[in-house]
């Protein structure tokens, strides 16, 4: 049988590999690396070689993160993407891992890419090694040629490694763990950065290297980080009496980790000094025209690094704290739900995008929710979705149905000076009965988690996206209904949660799906473990994800009701009627009445519909008194008033108000100002 036949989110039948004994004699580890799942087995050697005990790896690879650092875990990333992609079937490299006791160790990993029929690739299985010995011989052979092209290239190959950073914290984890650095023997590093005049000290060497009351200091303090800044020019100590006579303020707290020289770099860039690094050497004495040369140029080189991620940070704060001022300030209370809401703001600099979440309490125990994405990736989206979030939130608080809801909004965008869309999806819900109605414009479909963790698609028909129905004169938007029992939850989200590289929507789905149903029982849990997933494989776009449980069914107020338009020759609405009366008397306790209700409320309906001009309005509410009933009211606009009669000869009509006499405890028509009201009524059950 073929290894995929059992389907994405299932391992391979012979998973995981078994390796051969050879392996394990010549101190080789393996592993098997399934990419549906994303697990990954290794085995005892393989485990050895990484320094890790049994317990502290859970088959996911990310786990591994404590061991690679983060500039080879880059590296390894790009080369197994590109031979992935490229259609090759095997690969192989040098890395280091960091040990448990702060070593780095070179290990050698070959890999072997296995696809299914289309090509596609399903499974790594490949080997690990220590290559420590080996690599020790070969640079002892090659040692002064390799000394020249290290001088020569290091500043490039750390620039390169710098290239993905960030955030400064990324940047000071590359430098820490930079193949270059390392060749040149630096212990560990200092940095500061300037901030309002002062020196902020944002990486002070190994541990215990920290000295009291210099976390920050002013430029004119007799501190070599000082000294650079004010001078712009390097400080190259070499030796440790040297260290001692020009630093006293700073040496005796220093002398005990065993600096024997040291360089301190300004980091210059646009002509302006943006802080100072320093490298501190325990076994050198002194530094070559050559070696002074080269700092000079890796420290302009971290300079440029530095200031961009600086210029990131800075701008993504603004742009996040743009998008969050535009999103609710607070979800409210609504009774009988229990809600949660997440954004998970883009990653790159500056990005923005226009997701958004709403919850709008509506009169009668109901409840709006909104999710929505405006087209874009800056300030303007996020400008749009922010009005587009108002007025969506307006016509739902106006009473306007589901669909009319989401027409307007879509004539309101496309009369916006913008040339932007928006996919959205509205779902109202009525949590005394469970019923939910949902609108969906281009978006995805939301999911539905049941009270026993299982989680499945509900497919919604929809409508084109927000603005493009407007302009293609398309603003028919199908309404689709959702019964959410008690202990059922609804997800609704943007698609950057679905997006996964190098993977369609529907694998995106399938995985959301599984994570969803493996995921926490706690509403609060489950949405914060759905951006972190999002987070852990690296996702860019922003998200918004907003969970809607039911709590449970209870009774319904006084005057509480849930209502309906039927307009003519609408089938979907005067089915979506049937499902509404359906699901609200299962709900307010009278199954046992479910059939006579609908029966008599479907005959009202299409007496109005066949016999007036307009539309139908049908609500049904629940009465208290004396006795419990149930009463259904069906509207419309003329004012001829009904007549009960027999049937006629071909017994097709005639029937329906003689049908309604017989099965409801109570019937009758009242005059409205614009039509008329034809209602029945019957008695249910008092509430336990």
């Amino acid at each position: 049988m073929d290894d995929w036949a059992a389907g994405a989110l299932s391992l391979p039948d012979d998973w995981p590999a078994h390796p051969d004994l050879s392996l394990a004699l010549n101190r080789m580890g393996s592993f098997d690396w399934d990419l549906d799942s994303g697990l990954m087995h290794m085995d005892r050697p393989a485990l050895d070689v990484f320094d890790l005990r049994a317990d502290e790896y859970d088959n996911r690879p990310e786990t591994l993160g404590t061991r690679v650092p983060p500039d080879e875990a880059m590296r390894l990333d790009a080369m197994v993407t590109q031979a992935l992609k490229t259609g090759r079937s095997n690969y192989g490299a040098y890395f280091r891992i960091l040990r448990r006791d702060g070593t780095l160790q070179w290990t050698h990993t070959q890999g072997f890419v296995r696809r299914d029929g289309t090509g596609r690739p399903r499974r790594i299985i490949g080997i690990v090694r220590d290559a420590t010995e080996e690599l020790a011989d070969s640079t002892a052979r090659r040692e002064l040629d390799e000394e020249r092209r290290r001088r020569t290239s290091l500043v490039e190959a750390t620039t390169a490694a710098l290239a993905h950073a960030r955030t400064v914290k990324d940047v000071i984890d590359v430098l820490k763990n930079s193949q270059g650095l390392a060749h040149l023997g630096a212990t560990s590093l200092v940095m500061g950065l300037i901030e309002a005049g002062r020196i902020h000290l944002v990486a002070d060497g190994p541990d215990g290297a920290f000295v009291p009351g210099t976390r920050y200091t002013r430029t004119d303090d007799e501190y070599p980080m000082s000294e650079v800044v004010r001078t712009l020019g390097p400080r190259f100590i070499e030796s440790a009496e040297d260290f001692a006579d020009s630093y006293p303020i700073l040496w005796p707290h220093i002398s005990h980790l065993g600096i024997t020289s040291a360089a301190y770099l300004p980091l210059i860039a646009q002509a302006r000094p943006i802080g100072a690094l320093g490298l501190l050497y325990s076994d050198k004495n002194g530094f070559t025209g050559d070696e002074r040369n080269l700092l000079v140029a890796l420290g302009s080189s971290i300079a440029q690094s530095l200031q961009r991620a600086m210029l990131y940070e800075q701008e993504h704060d603004l742009a996040e704290g743009l998008q969050q001022a535009m999103l609710p300030r607070r979800i409210p209370d609504v009774p009988g739900a229990q809600i949660a809401v997440r954004y998970r703001s883009a990653r790159l600099g500056r990005d923005i995008g226009g997701d958004w979440y709403d919850v709008i309490p509506l009169p009668g125990g109901r409840v709006g929710t909104v999710i929505g994405d405006v087209q874009g990736h800056d300030t303007h989206a996020a400008a749009v979705m922010g009005q587009l979030r108002i007025v969506l939130r307006a016509y739902a608080a106006e009473g306007h149905s589901p669909a009319t809801v989401m027409a307007r909004a879509s004539v309101f965008l496309h009369e916006l000076d913008t040339d932007r869309f928006a996919t959205c999806t509205y779902a109202e819900a009525d949590l005394t009965t469970g019923v939910v109605q949902v609108v969906r414009a281009g978006h995805v479909d939301p999911l539905v988690r049941d009270a026993d963790g299982s989680c499945r698609k509900v497919l919604v028909d929809g409508g084109l996206p927000l603005g493009l129905s407007a302009e293609f004169g398309r603003l028919e938007y199908p309404v689709s209904t959702v019964e959410l029992d008690p202990g059922q939850t609804m997800v609704l989200f943007t698609d950057g949660l679905v997006e996964l590289p190098g993977a369609d929507l529907d694998e995106g789905m399938q995985l959301l799906t599984a994570m969803i149903r493996n995921g926490p029982q706690d509403l609060q849990r489950l949405a914060d473990r759905l951006c972190e997933s999002v987070d852990e494989r690296g996702g860019e776009d922003d998200v918004a994800v907003l969970l809607l449980r039911r709590k449970a069914a209870h009774a319904p107020q006084q005057g509480g009701r849930l209502q309906q338009h039927v307009g003519q020759n609408d089938p979907e609405a005067l089915s979506s009627a049937r499902h509404m009366i359906r699901a609200a008397v299962r709900a307010w306790g009278a199954k046992e009445r479910a059939d006579e209700v609908e029966l008599a409320a479907d005959e009202l309906t299409t007496n109005a519909l066949m016999h007036t001009d307009g539309g139908a309005i049908v609500t049904i509410r629940v009465l208290t008194g004396p006795e419990r009933r149930l009463r259904v009211d069906v509207e419309d606009r003329s004012s001829a008033l009904p007549r009960r009669r027999d049937a006629g000869d071909a017994g097709v009509s005639g029937r329906g108000l003689m049908l309604v006499d017989r099965l409801a405890d109570a019937w009758g028509v009242e005059s409205r100002g614009t039509g008329k009201c034809v209602w029945c009524e019957f008695v249910i059950p008092p509430r336990d």
